[in-house]
Order: structure tokens, then C-alpha cells, then sequence
């Protein structure tokens, strides 16, 4: 089936999202507070920026002549490109950053200098992901290659009964297979599923990812390898480790929060409706994680936070831990799933048990 035919039942429970939105919005008008960033928004903001970016000038500055040196700010670039996804571009690129349309889209087209291609990346978290979040079949995140199983529709191969082992190397190259290979796969999917809707359109798409691709490829790579005085080859070794660092991140925040064992998988009825509404259906496929780890959650963009993120997308990250009470509150209420772990390495132990589950578990027809 299409998936664009698909339908969630907006009577199923419809008041649960009502009372919701209206108690969060009652929390911002009531403490005369922005939905958007704050003063401490901002400062992460310059802080993370700057993390990717100084590292990169003494790399071209050639200060450092030794390999470990150079490889080690490779490493803080990985780490501040790790902290600019999550905390910035992410929110800006929900349009949850600011009130002005072109801050958001200055803040969201920063990925570009990641590698990834901003328009890309919308169409596949912001259209796909946020809106059939765990749908074989709809939700990218969980259409991938064969060598790994996100669902328990997904066909079975021999392999899979070892991808609680493998998976884990596998995702430090999600990233880097983005930034050669699929960002282009991608945009040649949504043309053909109408996302892209012209020819023309998907011209301007393509050379837009190319000259971005040629961009990025010649400032991070090309330029370092000519200006730093060290070996070409220690430079490339460097920019792969440094989106190792981005992959692995990139694909441990998102798995915790949806291949889990608490989660569903649902399926559309043959008409294309789904059972559950739209909030409900997040609330059902999304799982919180250590909620009380301050500094992971600064981080990650409170991404630790996946349902209220699911749930109000347009809501800047520096406000999840509060309306996080609201929204546990409200689903007890309504009798509506809210899963979270308590902790950061429960929450890993978790999804491994998912993978080596998923495994081993039969196909389910879909």
C-alpha cells in the first residue's frame, strides 16, 4: 500500500492531545515564557559552533605538527559536529529555534557543513519519520539496508541473529554513507514517492545537494590536506573518525528512542487508516531515556526526550524536561503509554536486546 494513503483515526482518543496541547500552552502563557530559545539556548549554541569550527582553523593553521595532535582535534570537531546536530540544527530545522523564519533556516542549513544535505534531511525526519514514526515501509529510520532488522515486519536473513554484535560498528558509518552515497539515493526515493513533486524540482534539489557535496568536500577535506602539515592520509583518517564519532552518536540517540522493546511496530488497515490518532500513534513508538542525566540531555538537544520532541516539535529543547511533567501527568490520565528508562546504559542494554530479539524473532506478515 502507498503509505501516502495512510490515515490516522482522529477520533481515537482525541481528547488525550487536546487537554495536552491546551495544558502546555497554559505552562508557556501562564510563566510568560517563549516557546523558542532562550539565553541559554544561545550560549550552547556559540559554544557548540564554536567546538566544530576553532579545532578546524588550528588544523589549517598547522600549530600542531605531530599525528595524535591533529587527530585529536579531529576528535572535538566530531564532537561539536555531534553537539550542532542535536542541539542546533535540529531545532531550527523543526523551526522550533525562533520566531524568525531565517534564523531557523540559517541555524537548520548549518548540517550542509556537516555534510548532510539540509533539504534531504527534512524530507526524511521532519515528512517521513515524524509523521509515520516505526511504519515498515514509511518511516525511513527504519527502512534500511538488509544486513540490519529495525521491525519485526522485515524479512529474516541468516544474519541477523548477529546484529546485537555488529550493529553497534555498523552505525559509526551512518553519517559518512549519508554524506557520499545516500543523500542522492534518497532524493531520487522522494521524487519517486511524490515528495519531490516536479522534474524541475528535483533538478534544483539534485544540483543543490551537488554543489553543497563539492562545498563541503573541498573545504574539510581538500583544504586540510593541503594546508596541515602532516600526511594526507593521517587528514583523511581524521575526517572519517571524525563522522564515525557523528554515525555513532546519530544512530545510538535515535534507536534508544524507537527500536526498543516497549514500542510498537503498528500496521495501516487494508483501507490505510491507522488505529490510533496521531499523538497517541508517537506515544505508542517512542521511548524517553534518562530523563535526569542533566549533562547528557544538554547535549543531545533533549533528545533523551523523544516524546515530548515527537509530540511538539515546534517546542525548543531547553523546555522538554518541564513539559515532560505535563505530558507524564496527562498520558496517565488518558490511559496512554509514556515509556521511559531511567537510565543512559539501561536504556543501551535495552536496545540490544531489541537487536539480538529482532534477530532472531520469525517475519510478521504485513
Amino acid at each position: 500500500m502507498d503509505f501516502t494513503s495512510y490515515r490516522f483515526d482522529r477520533q481515537s482518543n482525541a481528547d488525550f492531545y487536546r487537554t495536552l496541547k491546551s495544558r502546555v500552552n497554559g505552562y508557556f502563557s501562564e510563566n510568560k515564557i517563549s516557546r523558542n530559545a532562550n539565553a541559554e539556548m544561545v550560549t550552547k549554541t556559540i559554544v557548540l559552533i564554536s567546538l566544530y569550527f576553532i579545532p578546524f582553523v588550528i588544523i589549517l593553521s598547522g600549530i600542531f605538527t605531530t599525528v595524535w595532535a591533529n587527530l585529536g582535534l579531529w576528535l572535538l570537531m566530531g564532537i561539536g559536529a555531534v553537539g550542532i546536530g542535536f542541539s542546533v540544527m535540529h531545532d531550527a530545522n523543526h523551526g522550533a529555534y525562533s520566531k524568525n523564519d531565517r534564523v531557523n533556516k540559517i541555524l537548520g542549513g548549518i548540517v550542509n557543513i556537516l555534510g548532510i544535505n539540509s533539504q534531504v534531511w527534512k524530507y526524511q525526519h521532519n515528512v517521513l519519520h515524524h509523521s509515520f514514526t516505526n511504519i515498515e515501509g514509511a518511516d525511513g529510520d527504519v527502512d534500511i539496508p538488509f544486513f540490519l532488522r529495525f521491525t519485526p515486519h522485515q524479512k529474516k536473513h541468516g544474519i541477523h541473529k548477529y546484529q546485537h554484535y555488529y550493529a553497534w560498528i555498523l552505525y559509526g558509518f551512518l553519517i559518512l554513507m549519508k554524506v557520499i552515497v545516500t543523500d542522492f539515493t534518497q532524493a531520487a526515493q522522494y521524487r519517486k514517492i511524490k515528495l519531490v513533486k516536479t522534474r524541475a524540482e528535483m533538478r534544483t534539489l539534485m544540483m543543490n545537494i551537488s554543489l553543497w557535496k563539492v562545498v563541503y568536500f573541498g573545504v574539510f577535506l581538500v583544504l586540510p590536506m593541503v594546508m596541515a602539515p602532516i600526511s594526507p592520509w593521517i587528514t583523511l583518517i581524521g575526517f572519517i573518525g571524525m563522522h564515525y564519532i557523528l554515525g555513532m552518536a546519530t544512530a545510538v540517540i535515535f534507536q534508544l528512542a524507537h527500536i526498543m522493546p516497549e514500542v510498537e511496530y503498528p500496521l495501516a488497515n487494508e483501507d490505510g487508516t491507522l488505529d490510533n490518532n496521531w499523538a497517541v500513534h508517537q506515544m505508542a513508538t517512542t521511548t524517553n531515556f534518562a530523563p535526569n542525566n542533566r549533562l547528557l540531555s544538554w547535549y543531545v538537544g533533549g533528545l533523551n526526550f523523544q516524546v515530548e520532541h515527537h509530540l511538539f516539535p515546534n517546542i525548543c529543547h531547553v523546555h522538554y524536561r518541564k513539559i515532560s511533567e505535563i505530558v507524564k501527568q496527562t498520558a496517565q490520565e488518558y490511559g496512554v503509554p509514556y515509556n521511559s528508562i531511567d537510565r543512559f546504559r539501561e536504556a543501551i542494554a535495552a536496545h540490544a536486546k531489541m537487536l539480538r530479539d529482532l534477530g532472531n524473532a520469525p517475519q510478521i506478515a504485513m
